[in-house]
């Protein structure tokens, strides 16, 4: 068994089921028959969650507990040399809008929030609370 240290390396290479990683290629990825990959969930959607890039400390928090594997992300090197994943965006044709992104995000100001499906994302910024 590996130490809690051993597992907290990279984001690439957290030992298997210390989290529940989307790490695979989605394409190829096993899911069960009635997965959002399969279906689309995006048409029941009453809110959805936008991301404000600007206000995003990259704890990867949101993309490690969606349970439907709908953050883009973009491996970066941080400043201590580490590769980590970078929140690039969201795939709104696999997220169901089940709010947990949001739950999860430690941010003081989040930098994600739940927005009825028809509010645009570009209104949807300039709704947000601003800094103190």
């Amino acid at each position: 068994m590996a130490t809690p240290k051993e597992m907290l390396t990279t984001w690439d290479k957290v030992q298997f089921a210390a989290i529940l990683p989307a790490f695979e290629d989605p394409e190829h990825k096993k899911r069960s028959k009635f997965h959002s990959y399969n279906y689309s969930v995006a048409d029941w959607r009453v809110e959805k969650p936008v991301f404000n890039r600007e206000l995003c400390i990259d704890c990867d928090f949101c993309w490690v507990s969606c349970p439907d594997s709908c953050f883009m992300v973009e491996e970066v090197v941080n400043k201590r040399g580490k590769k980590q994943a970078k929140i690039v965006g969201i795939n709104y044709n696999l997220c169901k809008g089940c709010g947990v992104c949001v739950d999860v995000c430690p941010t003081p100001i989040k930098s994600l929030l739940m927005f009825p499906e028809y509010v645009d994302t570009e209104e949807a910024l300039k709704q947000w609370p601003k800094k103190d």
